[in-house]
């Protein structure tokens, strides 16, 4: 590597599906004891933002970029906080962006080829894709993104395969090998993978990329799945844990299929802390993240990303859970 390739900030661009551990991989990068600082970029899919309450409370810089893909409409603010960051280039080690789910990450590495000020402050490491072994297949079949994400990875986490018998592991695997024959795949439960094996790589080969996509540094066009929608409500009374729990199980359980993500910051009656929700498909997971600040609103936000969402029911049953 050339004295100037090592003078670059290396860019971790972390992708993967909707709901297949993206933030839960993020978080351990932030919070384990590994003696580097990162700066990181959340893109998210919505109009309201919960991602960035999601990530564990660290003195990282942490910067937050809403409803907008981040290959699209807000590539300028990538490159205008790339720019700033490097006037505070002491503060990090590395610079992590962690894409929307529904995000093509190609335009995204491309952003680091096709702007010479990125380019010559910067240095894609690599694209790291996590997967969820439980819902790849059926992804497959009806998100081109799903795709998109694995063929452009450099490091696959194959993650949650404590949820499929080895059998499903084996074909998920296959799927991954017929769509990116280069990637390194690291097998995962709760993205349980070395910090080691995923930051630092080197791994971004701009020949291999351009051998396997010709177009990669002049085609800056790209589809989106227009079929996936997001809604997102806020409600400032304090959340009933059971009313909320009740409608969310029931909700889930009919219309799981149709959700692809579903994620919330709630504020529970009498309960000082913060509960993050979580879901994919008809899987839900919470957990309390840590008190609500001083002086801070206590608004609970709830994001539903899928498809034929009906927004006037969905606020209706959120806004049924208030207590009171």
């Amino acid at each position: 590597m050339t004295d100037a390739a090592l003078e670059q900030v290396p860019v971790t661009v972390l992708t993967g599906y909707l709901g297949a551990g993206k933030t839960t991989l993020l978080n351990r990068i932030l919070s384990e004891n590994h003696g580097r600082k990162y700066a990181v970029v959340i893109n998210e899919f919505g109009e309201l933002g919960v991602d960035n309450d999601l990530v564990v409370d660290t003195d990282e810089e942490v910067f937050e970029m809403n409803n907008g893909c981040i290959c699209c409409t807000v590539r300028g603010d990538l490159i205008r906080i790339i720019g700033g960051l490097m006037k505070r280039r002491g503060r990090f080690d590395g610079i992590i962006i962690e894409t929307t789910g529904l995000a093509n990450p190609a335009p995204v590495a491309q952003t680091f080829f096709v702007d010479d000020t990125v380019r010559a402050r910067t240095r894609l490491d690599a694209v790291v894709t996590v997967v969820d072994a439980k819902f790849l297949l059926p992804r497959l079949e009806d998100s081109h993104e799903a795709a998109d994400q694995i063929a452009f990875a450099d490091v696959i986490v194959l993650n949650k395969t404590d949820l499929v018998t080895p059998d499903e592991l084996v074909a998920v695997e296959a799927a991954i090998r017929k769509i990116n024959r280069f990637a390194k795949i690291h097998h995962a439960q709760r993205a349980n993978v070395p910090i080691a094996e995923l930051l630092d790589q080197g791994a971004f080969d701009l020949k291999r990329v351009l051998a396997e996509h010709p177009d990669f540094l002049g085609e800056d066009e790209h589809e989106h799945n227009d079929d996936v929608g997001s809604v997102s409500f806020e409600v400032e009374t304090p959340i009933d844990p059971e009313r909320f729990n009740a409608w969310m199980g029931a909700l889930l359980a009919e219309r799981g299929g149709d959700l692809l993500r579903t994620k919330g910051i709630l504020a529970y009656a009498g309960e000082d802390r913060r509960f993050a929700f979580q879901a994919v498909h008809m899987m839900a997971d919470g957990d309390f993240i840590g008190p609500w600040k001083a002086g801070e609103a206590r608004t609970s936000r709830l994001v539903f990303i899928g498809r034929n969402l009906n927004r006037p029911q969905l606020r209706r049953g959120f806004e049924s859970c208030r207590a009171g």
